[in-house]
């Protein structure tokens, strides 16, 4: 495309307009630089609540994905690549997923999560190779995440995955951008001019984040890796995730640390094995099969567990008929 071609599209976008309330931010006090940022940011939260039936679509794609064994993929570049990895890389261990499950290609590859990689972006075939050397299939769920809603790497990507059948999600933070034109599910959190016209880092990378947030920790949680809204299936890897997988029984079972402790050593420190051996007195083989039984969804296991124990009566009185 010629700088002519790229220059009327910048021109279009809201994202690079200039916001009339920091024409002077050249030239005020520090502190009221930071305010000017801070009231900006304010409004990005209720333009990504104007999302969520778009988001809640992506979701769902997303979990049916993962039953087939599929995956979610992300592809973008620059700051949008870089979210894209930032949320990827945090499944592992706050899910206990595969590394695998939750991937993130990033224009340039690794080294541009450091230092730009000039030129990466505007390439409409990168995309395509890099996703069929990860053997991009139907299983999966491609989201293509760019600001502008125009750049090639993620066209391209999004191009390619729609010619195999692949569900595509875009998230773009301009109007009518070419990519959520392009996928089957578009998501566009136009947020406006930033404070630094163009500075798509901004207003514009904190919706995506919050967007990232929402779809993968959403189809986490849709997908039974979270009990009430405690991360039940982190893996505890480290001494502040043992604290925190501690932490996470005693508050599921009202339980002290020490008996924490002990249920979490005898299952390896599986929290839903630890809370299903807590409130239900089972052994540890007891607690894997109610949880294979029930597709990991400990509140199923539990729920199935009480009525069984009390003739299909809950402890409240209503009735549950065992899976």
């Amino acid at each position: 495309m010629s700088e002519k071609a790229v220059l009327e599209q910048i021109s279009r976008l809201s994202s690079e307009s200039r916001h009339p309330n920091t024409m002077d931010i050249d030239q005020v006090s520090t502190k009221e630089v930071l305010t000017k940022i801070n009231q900006l940011d304010q409004a990005v939260p209720e333009v990504v609540s104007r999302c969520i039936p778009d988001i809640a679509l992506a979701v769902d794609a997303v979990v049916s994905a993962f039953k087939k064994g599929g995956r979610l993929i992300y592809i973008g570049a620059g700051t949008s690549g870089r979210l894209g990895v930032l949320d990827a890389v945090e499944c592992p261990p706050t899910f206990s997923v595969g590394q695998e499950q939750v991937k993130a290609l990033i224009a340039g590859g690794e080294s541009a999560m450091y230092k730009a990689v000039e030129g990466a972006e505007d390439d409409l075939s990168l995309a395509e190779r890099e996703l069929k050397t990860i053997n991009l299939s139907k299983s999966d769920v491609l989201v293509g995440i760019a600001a502008s809603g125009r750049t090639p790497y993620v066209i391209g990507g999004l191009k390619f995955a729609k010619d195999i059948g692949v569900f595509t999600v875009a998230i773009a933070c301009n109007s009518a951008s070419v990519i959520t034109q392009i996928a089957d599910v578009g998501i566009c959190a136009d947020v406006g001019a930033e404070a630094l016209t163009g500075s798509t880092r901004m207003k514009a990378g904190t919706a995506q984040k919050l967007i990232l947030n929402m779809l993968s920790t959403a189809s986490m949680i849709r997908s039974g890796k979270s009990y009430q809204n405690l991360m039940v299936d982190v893996n505890a890897s480290n001494a502040k995730l043992h604290a925190r997988a501690i932490r996470i029984v005693t508050q599921a079972t009202d339980c002290d640390p020490e008996q924490a402790k002990q249920a979490l050593e005898d299952c390896g420190y599986h929290c839903k094995s630890a809370i299903l051996m807590l409130l239900t007195s089972s052994t540890f083989e007891q607690a894997k099969a109610m949880l294979a039984v029930n597709n990991g969804f400990l509140r199923d296991a539990l729920n199935v567990s009480r009525s069984e124990s009390t003739g299909g009566i809950n402890k409240d009185n209503s009735t549950v008929a065992p899976k």
